[in-house]
């Protein structure tokens, strides 16, 4: 979905030829799934997995960047944490404040945490919802906890697309932003926002005296082999085997390509420790890639969306750019009645759901997720943590 959100409202408005004033409220509600503040994430506490060295926390759980009414969802982020070191995984809007309400690193310190604990940031792909904060990380982290790391933090994801992809509905065109360099992937848009920020860095540098970003961080791109990324506008993605690309001495990291047309390359990231395996969908449509590298993982984290809510904004009878809107959207990512089936194929043990669209529904609503699939279900929730493997022993 990520960036058709706000296409599909307007499309709604166009179709239904509301104007501004009630026709916006009209489409307010039905973005919040004619909810309202009842369709947000249930006010329980948080899950917890005390006793797990390798844990999955849960930092936003909102798919998309639309900012739902009616919900407190932040934007989408993980950490795989794995003793007092973490990992994040997409950076949403909100992260850095999650990770501290999180209670990770040096959380209660003013100033040195909780990024001391930071050891590494992995990208799915380039969509706004999932890198928005990504410069918080980068620039606020010199006063919660990055100046402490001690050791260059990496930055990985999908590497430059190497073409635009296909103009979706007919012409014309609209102007190409950067036509020098218009699809740049992770290492390059590390670079970039080194430059945008350049002025912020001397002068934390100079006046504060804190590292320069090259003593802190770089980004990279995931290495997938080239002859995958041949076609940048072929669908569905290549088929390949995990690749394996990034390792310490508590993590292991695979990734493989998923199907998030026309975003390309879109990743899924499985993480191996000494406790056990999570991965992480990324977005994406069911694809045979991604029930490889979920083989019997301990924790399947993956997208889900809604038909129901798809099918209400744009309800039929539909013109054909809407239908191909629809096809579009729901193409692009997991239905919540598919997911269970992809669980299952792929063995995994618990199934997490995250990145709702919509962010605001029920929880019940997707609840449907467990159709065909005879593991554990877990309808995420910010701030929720699930232990991977044994508990540690406490000592009496």
């Amino acid at each position: 979905m990520c960036g058709s959100v706000n296409d599909l409202a307007r499309a709604t408005l166009s179709r239904r030829g509301l104007l501004a004033g009630a026709g916006t409220a009209a489409v307010g509600a039905s973005l919040s799934g004619a909810a309202g503040p009842a369709g947000a994430a249930p006010a329980t506490a948080p899950r917890t997995a005390r006793g797990h060295r390798t844990q999955l926390v849960l930092l936003g759980t909102s798919g998309g960047p639309a900012y739902w009414p009616g919900s407190t969802r932040a934007g989408i982020a993980s950490a795989v944490v794995v003793g007092d070191r973490f990992y994040l995984v997409d950076c949403g809007s909100g992260v850095v404040r999650q990770a501290r309400s999180a209670g990770l690193g040096n959380a209660s310190h003013d100033t040195d945490g909780p990024l001391d604990a930071l050891r590494g940031v992995f990208l799915t792909h380039l969509h706004s919802d999932h890198v928005v904060d990504l410069n918080n990380v980068l620039t606020e982290g010199l006063f919660n906890g990055l100046h402490l790391v001690d050791r260059q933090v990496p930055i990985w994801g999908p590497g430059n697309r190497g073409g635009l992809p296909p103009l979706f509905g007919p012409p014309p065109a609209p102007p190409v932003v950067a036509p020098d360099s218009p699809t740049p992937g992770t290492r390059e848009m590390v670079d970039l926002m080194v430059r945008t920020f350049a002025t912020d860095y001397n002068d934390r540098a100079l006046d504060n005296r804190k590292p320069v970003p090259s003593q802190l961080f770089a980004g990279h791109d995931v290495p997938i082999p080239a002859h995958l990324l041949a076609d940048p506008n072929g669908t569905p993605c290549p088929r390949m085997s995990p690749v394996t690309f990034f390792e310490d001495d508590l993590v292991r990291v695979s990734a493989t390509l998923v199907q998030h047309a026309p975003v390309f390359p879109a990743l899924a990231f499985r993480f191996e420790t000494e406790d056990g395996s999570i991965v992480f969908s990324g977005d994406t449509g069911p694809t045979e890639n991604l029930v490889e590298l979920a083989r019997d993982a301990d924790v399947l984290v993956h997208e889900v969306i809604d038909r129901e809510w798809v099918e209400m904004l744009l309800p039929e009878p539909r013109t054909p750019a809407q239908e191909g809107l629809v096809n579009h959207l729901l193409h692009a990512h997991t239905e919540v009645t598919d997911v269970g089936a992809i669980a299952e194929a792929a063995g995994a043990r618990t199934l997490v759901l995250s990145h709702l669209v919509p962010g605001s529904w029920p929880e019940h609503k997707w609840r449907r997720a467990h159709t065909g699939y005879s593991g554990e279900l877990v309808v995420g929730r910010d701030l929720d943590r699930i232990g991977v493997g044994r508990r540690t022993r406490r000592r009496r």
